[in-house]
């Protein structure tokens, strides 16, 4: 297999949706690789939602339209030129044409082309003119048709995707069959919850999702789904102050349903406007085996930090939801809770300073095997503490109320 197969198309491109696969009148992006601006444009990946307002009422249809711009949806898909010409250029206007050709001040009006099956016609060709993009839509229903789509996404900027059976290997084999190809894949979901799992697959998932709302509320729900979570977090180096042993009480482990890393921890903590980094069990122990998924978190009564930037109390917790896994650098990914495990513990309090001066606090379980994060990824085990010693933790400005962040007086002691 040559390089130059597996580049996307120049910005004229053709557009079938057949489950064949045309490529006549297809220029490799060799043929202008003179033009960086060319390259970088096709091979830059991006997650984006379209929305398919095709044979909705004229009611539901507006307010569908309406919703997508206010949520910023990345494309409307209309077989009505007259709708398409009317929205702002936020909003990429994909024409879903109704024969082999298109007038060329109708393509002068929109960004994307797309086929439509015709008759008894096998290969509709769609001529998307000068200014507009085109892709292939193909429909995969057997071992064909899905090496007609891994064949299409290696060649063609933009791969339009409907899978008639629910298993998402075959889309798993696409995906991989479109990296570091440039092309960009567009996968019809059936609903939201459809649209959560393409998102995911393979990691990084399909780059896009193309659904047909059934309300406004589908698509603010849609545009959720595809908002890029923060991948980072500002972390501070928080100085212990006092360490203590408490007694008895219940303590959280936290399982989840991923492998850690070494500096990989949860925020955790008392107070909502200070919370420590806990480590995962990553490194060894004499007398027992690591546990990779596990941080050994903290009290019942803690704060700790999930995604949208809330807090949920440990206690609170259930197998299924997402927390965040924060690394010693600051980078941040969600990863799924696959236990919670509470037991009666002997406890430790340590209490540090934030850089501003704010007092902060986090009760673990009183033992040597239970480690705190530090600068530099540095593990610290908490019966080993002392006054002076720096740890990393995370110091919000904001209090909250039922774990959301709010501007308010409170005063955590």
């Amino acid at each position: 297999m040559t390089t130059e197969s597996l580049v996307p198309t120049a910005r004229k491109t053709i557009v079938s949706t057949s489950t064949d696969i045309v490529t006549d009148d297809i220029t490799p992006l060799s043929a202008v690789a003179s033009d960086p601006s060319a390259i970088e444009t096709a091979t830059r990946r991006e997650h984006l939602a379209w929305i398919d307002v095709r044979g909705v009422a004229d009611h539901l249809r507006d307010a569908l339209v309406q919703a997508a711009i206010h949520h910023r949806i990345s494309g409307i898909v209309s077989d009505d030129p007259d709708l398409l010409a009317d929205l702002p250029p936020t909003v990429r206007r994909v024409l879903a044409a109704t024969g082999a050709s298109v007038d060329a001040d109708v393509a002068a009006t929109v960004d994307v082309v797309l086929g439509a099956h015709s008759g008894d016609d096998e290969n509709v060709i769609v001529d998307a003119g000068p200014s507009a993009e085109a892709g292939v839509h193909v429909v995969v229903s057997d071992a064909d048709t899905l090496r007609h789509a891994c064949e299409t996404v290696r060649r063609a900027p933009w791969t339009v995707l409907t899978f008639t059976d629910p298993t998402k290997i075959p889309l798993e084999i696409v995906i991989a069959a479109a990296e570091n190809s440039g092309g960009r894949t567009v996968t019809v979901v059936n609903d939201i919850e459809d649209a959560e799992i393409v998102k995911l697959v393979l990691e990084h998932g399909s780059d896009g999702l193309l659904l047909s709302p059934r309300s406004a509320d589908d698509v603010a729900t849609l545009a959720e789904v595809i908002r890029p979570s923060a991948d980072r977090i500002e972390l501070s180096e928080l100085t212990v102050t006092k360490v203590e042993h408490i007694g008895m009480g219940e303590r959280a482990c936290i399982d989840t349903c991923s492998l850690l890393e070494k500096d990989e921890g949860c925020l955790i903590g008392s107070f909502s406007t200070g919370m420590f980094l806990s480590c995962s069990e990553t490194h060894p122990l004499p007398y027992m085996p690591t546990r990779p998924f596990r941080w050994n978190a903290g009290a019942v009564h803690s704060y700790v930090l999930v995604p949208d930037n809330r807090t949920r109390y440990v206690s609170e917790l259930q197998a299924g939801q997402p927390i965040l896994a924060i690394r010693s650098t600051g980078e941040v990914r969600e990863v799924r809770i696959g236990r919670v495990k509470i037991e009666r513990r002997p406890l430790i309090s340590v209490s540090a300073t934030a850089p501003d001066g704010r007092k902060v606090n986090v009760i673990a379980q009183d033992d040597w095997h239970v480690r705190l994060l530090g600068p530099g990824g540095s593990v610290n085990n908490v019966t080993d503490l002392k006054p002076g010693d720096k740890l990393l933790g995370y110091a919000p400005e904001e209090s909250r109320h039922v774990g959301l962040p709010i501007t308010e007086f409170c005063d955590e002691r």
